[in-house]
């Protein structure tokens, strides 16, 4: 669920590479919008992947997609969920795609959300569902799509969240467990007793690919191709839980298996997320497009060089701390891998939300109000007072923070409720403001 560029370069890449022998197929369903559906439909779900290093490019092709469909295809959703041969899903749909509060809970005050509750009991109690019941939200379909697995007796599956959210199987596992015990109660307990939810670090720069990538695709392969992923060389998969009903053995391709999944969480999420997130909102505001130009700015490093000293203090010491930061810098210069900063600028509150408060608020914990925290608060603050919106919806509890009669306040609230009510990091994001 989500056949983005990411899932292309990263899930449906790693099934490819570990499963030789083909027995495993993806039946991938689009997110927002039906686009890569559209394209790879006619394609077979074939698609060129580029590996794009400093130097040279490397093209290989991916077959792991056997089915791709429009998201709003319910009934196919529906269908290929409810298989006993259907043995895990991936959610790769990004973070503000999973409708969660400040706290990390369902937020009931979604309309989308809160109306899916209507849709799926209507669509579970018709014969023939008709295009009002459809879910929309993704956590919608998926409660569907469990209940109709349900109801067929297909036994265990495992729910595998590819998202930038701490401790995303847990947290997918909670509100996957609300929303269907808002539906039914048996429709709860039986997510409880049968459904694995898998949590995962996954880490793998994707830019957006232009009309010139797919020059470059049909050069390398022969072959026209009007979907490509271009991506850089390294990859990184860490995953921790059960799969009762298999899985591809993606250890063949490099993924790793782990007990305690959490460090990794957190390095990953501060250290590489935390500083794409600094970096795009303080290059958007000098003016510059991509990641590798924002960390060649003099005061881009040095932003993301402190906040990496503050979050490295609440990292355990065993994870080679200054290697990881050396590979980042490394993979961020690469002149070749476009990222472009409004790219990641979208959803930035909740961006901001998992990548930079944890680190501030563990700062606080210590008697500091860091100082490069409250400078990535204040970053963020001005760029959208100043009118910057994202590419993508609009985000209306930003609208109505930007319009209050103290949006700083509002704004920083609108991230994170404790860091709010801290008078001291309150005070060192306006001095930051006005620096």
């Amino acid at each position: 669920m989500g056949i983005g560029n990411f899932h292309r370069a990263h899930q449906a890449w790693y099934t490819e590479v570990a499963d030789t022998d083909r027995e495993w197929g993806i039946a991938a369903f689009t997110g927002r919008q039906p686009d890569i559906a559209l394209e790879l439909g006619p394609q077979g779900g074939l698609y060129t992947l580029i590996e794009r290093g400093p130097q040279s490019d490397q093209a290989s092709i991916v077959s792991s997609i056997v089915d791709v469909q429009d998201g709003a295809n319910i009934g196919r959703l529906v269908e290929v969920m409810s298989r006993t041969e259907t043995a895990l899903v991936t959610l790769t749909v990004t973070e503000a795609g999973y409708r969660l509060d400040a706290d990390g809970g369902l937020n009931r005050d979604d309309v989308e959300l809160t109306s899916d509750i209507d849709r799926i009991a209507t669509n579970l109690a018709a014969d023939e569902p008709g295009p009002a019941s459809q879910p929309t939200t993704v956590l919608g379909r998926l409660v569907l799509g469990l209940a109709a697995r349900q109801r067929r007796g297909s036994g265990p599956v495992s729910i595998v969240c590819c998202d930038n959210i701490p401790s995303n199987g847990e947290v997918l596992r909670r509100a996957v467990s609300t929303l269907a015990g808002w539906v039914e109660e048996d429709l709860a307990r039986w997510i409880e007793s049968e459904v694995d939810f898998v949590s995962t670090v996954v880490d793998r720069i994707t830019p957006a690919a232009t009309v010139a990538d797919r020059e470059i695709a049909s050069e390398l392969i022969g072959a026209r191709d009007v979907s490509p992923v271009v991506t850089e060389p390294f990859s990184e998969w860490i995953l921790s839980g059960e799969f009762r009903a298999g899985r591809p053995q993606w250890e063949a391709a490099g993924a790793r298996f782990v007990t305690d999944i959490e460090p990794y969480e957190r390095r990953k999420l501060w250290l590489l997320n935390g500083a794409h997130t600094i970096l795009a909102h303080f290059g958007l505001q000098r003016g510059l497009t991509t990641v590798a130009e924002a960390i060649g700015d003099q005061e881009g490093f040095r932003r993301v060089d402190e906040f990496w000293n503050a979050a490295c203090r609440h990292l355990p010491e065993d994870l080679d701390l200054g290697q990881y930061r050396a590979d980042i810098l490394e993979r961020f210069r690469n002149p070749r891998i476009e990222h472009l900063l409004s790219q990641i600028a979208r959803d930035s509150a909740t961006k901001l939300r998992y990548r930079v408060a944890p680190v501030a608020r563990a700062e606080l914990r210590d008697g500091r109000a860091d100082r490069s925290c409250a400078l990535a608060f204040a970053t963020w603050m001005r760029l959208v007072l100043d009118g910057y919106r994202a590419p993508g919806p609009v985000d209306p509890d930003l609208e109505i923070a930007v319009e209050s009669a103290d949006p700083s306040e509002a704004l920083l609230r609108l991230v994170d409720g404790e860091l709010a009510d801290s008078q001291e990091f309150d005070d060192a994001v306006r001095r930051a403001r006005q620096a």
